[in-house]
């Protein structure tokens, strides 16, 4: 049998290889091809919302797409004119920091003991420029006979071109982007123009058999692109006008380049930024003959982009991306490599689409698994496969965390009681082994003293197994005991201010009660607990039925306890009749089980979260306090 599933299994991952070799092939020999294609595809979702605007004010779809075309290439055509402009102010006025680049980098050469001069490359080559001692033209060279001879220099001029073939290079050099560009747009044009047809075509080919799923996948995939990569441009702008006024302030000359490269730039996740910020520092050191102002440069551009990254970018988009932060690092590497500078630029973009892509389509599941910034396993997973680990620290430190915008019983609620149930399967399978219960009892038991504010919760417990034997609820409940007194407490307390909780059946439910027990307790609400047994013991001595406010009857498994829950609600409303009456269900999230039939008429409220039992306690103690 392993041998016909061996058989199986490679098949299916040569096949793999081979459709992920193949497509790697494509992408990368048909660069020429799609990145343009690609470049026009991401534009017109950037252009759609616009658009769409001019057909609402009454513009044909014609008009709409060319007056939004135009106003992308106006846009393209500035920053380059401004960019172009820039550069060559710089360049014409290099030669007057001349003098101040040389004593710069003679002084950052002698502080690194003349490491800098060791640098290969142009680099190597420009320092040596600067840090020669500045003797010029060729150099006598001893030959072989003793004598000394100086070489001369021998200049070589190509013949002036003539008009044509000036014209042809200026056309040989310009041509790639021009043809680039001119495929962008006429792609663009017809994107926009065939935008509802092409969606329909999309919605046939990934999932014609279910219309309604499909589209509403496909319009929110692209309303989320266009959101993102309409803020994502906005938040670029904001930062490059920033950058600019910043350093017109400064008196740093060519701001506007900088700014403008700033802005563009930052499409480059992470780096592209820092790229701007060099340059920009470099030329603040060539002009100061201090280092006042190039500090400046730096120190503004740090502090704009710590503000954009931690405060706005997180109140516009934030982490609705949907892109960890590695998976952007690690595409920005991948794209680059296959499509150089274009690539890098498109990145983040073309990975964001491949994760909306995997959040709709089956096939694509992993993609989004693999580069989405969800976690690959959800809070009680990842509570579970903790407690598995005994990793009680990480725990405590996750739900304190959790616990700062939501209330203990909303975790043990989302988090803590999925987990458990999760923990209760397997042992039910005997999925788990003996040390791995160990592990599990002593993390629950820690994780539960450490939120219910016991703060010598790291202490080490006695050996014992979950939900078996005494139990974890049992355990807990006699810790309580012990801590708090015999009978929980004393019996001395005001008229209709306790709550009484009763687990009913297994003793799983024992646990899920002294979890309620400890929720009320946080909320400065004196909660006592009983075992189903001790239902038919007499009470304690001391104790008084005008003492109890609500008698809370709680089950994890209401199907099977249903006849046991009603016989002691029955019997808990003689006994005390003056109480309200609670039935609290909590059955496993991940079965779904069907309660219509677990009707408990002699309960005043049924609850099916800690959370809404909670509320009720507090609502119904406030009435009986007044």
């Amino acid at each position: 049998m392993s041998d016909s599933i061996a058989s199986r299994t490679l098949p299916s991952a040569v096949t793999g290889l081979v459709g992920t070799a193949t497509v790697l092939a494509l992408l990368y020999f048909g660069r020429d091809v799609l990145i343009p294609i690609t470049l026009a595809f991401i534009f017109s979702f950037l252009i759609a919302p616009f658009v769409r605007a001019l057909r609402h004010m009454g513009l044909g779809q014609a008009t709409s797409v060319c007056t939004g075309v135009l106003v992308v290439t106006v846009t393209l055509l500035a920053i380059g004119g401004v960019i172009v402009s820039q550069v060559s102010a710089m360049g014409a006025s290099l030669p007057q920091y001349q003098d101040t680049i040389a004593s710069k980098i003679e002084t950052l050469d002698k502080l690194t003991r003349g490491t800098l001069g060791d640098l290969g490359g142009p680099a190597g080559d420009l320092i040596e420029h600067f840090t020669s001692d500045g003797a010029s033209g060729p150099q006598p060279v001893l030959q072989n006979d003793g004598s000394v001879k100086t070489p001369v220099l021998v200049e070589i001029h190509e013949p002036a071109l003539k008009p044509f073939q000036l014209l042809g290079k200026v056309i040989t050099s310009v041509w790639p982007p021009l043809e680039t560009a001119g495929i962008v747009f006429v792609v663009l044009i017809f994107v926009l123009l065939e935008h509802e047809s092409l969606r329909d075509r999309f919605i046939r080919l990934a999932g014609g058999g279910d219309l309604r799923a499909t589209t509403i996948a496909v319009n929110d995939a692209g309303e989320r692109l266009s959101r993102f990569f309409i803020s994502q441009f906005l938040v670029n702008l904001a930062t490059g006008l920033a950058i600019w006024l910043g350093l017109s302030l400064m008196g740093l000359g060519q701001a506007l380049l900088w700014g403008t490269m700033t802005a563009v730039l930052r499409f480059i996740p992470y780096v592209g930024v820092w790229m701007a910020a060099l340059c920009a520092t470099v030329l603040a050191a060539a002009i100061d003959p201090g280092w006042s102002l190039a500090l400046m440069t730096l120190g503004l551009f740090l502090a704009v982009e710590i503000i954009v990254a931690q405060t706005i970018e997180p109140k516009l988009y934030g982490h609705t991306t949907g892109l960890s932060p590695l998976s952007v690092v690690v595409s920005a590497i991948f794209w680059s490599w296959l499509w150089g500078p274009v690539g890098l630029v498109l990145s983040t973009p073309l990975t964001l689409c491949l994760v909306v892509a995997g959040r709709y389509i089956r096939a694509l599941k992993v993609l989004e698994i693999m580069f989405g910034e969800l976690p690959a396993l959800t809070l009680p997973q990842n509570f579970y496969q903790r407690v598995l680990s005994g990793d009680a620290h990480e725990i405590v430190t996750s739900a304190k965390r959790y616990m700062q915008h939501k209330s203990l019983a909303e975790y043990c609620d989302g988090v803590l009681l999925p987990a458990l149930h999760l923990a209760h399967f397997d042992l039910k399978d005997a999925a788990i082994t003996p040390e791995e219960e160990e592990k599990v009892t002593s993390s629950i038991i820690a994780v539960i003293e450490a939120l219910s504010g016991n703060p010598k919760w790291w202490r080490k417990r006695k050996r014992s197994t979950v939900l078996t034997g005494e139990g974890i609820g049992r355990q807990l409940r006699a810790q309580r005991i012990s801590d708090g007194g015999e009978w929980q407490g004393s019996f001395d307390v005001p008229p209709g201010s306790v709550v009484l909780n009763i687990a009913i059946g297994s003793q799983y439910a024992e646990l899920a009660t002294e979890i309620l027990v400890r929720i009320l307790q946080e909320q400065k609400i004196d909660a006592r607990s009983r075992n189903f047994e001790e239902l038919d013991q007499p009470p304690p001595p001391g104790a008084r039925k005008e003492a109890v406010a609500i008698v809370c009857l709680i089950s994890v498994d209401p199907l099977n306890d249903c006849e046991a829950m009603s016989e002691a609600l029955a019997k808990m409303r003689v006994r005390l009749p003056d109480a309200k009456h609670f039935a609290l269900l909590l059955p496993s999230p991940f079965e779904n089980p069907d309660l219509k039939t677990c009707i408990f008429s002699e309960a005043d409220h049924v609850s099916r979260s800690y959370d809404d039992v909670l509320q009720h306690c507090q609502t119904a103690m406030k009435g009986h306090a007044s």
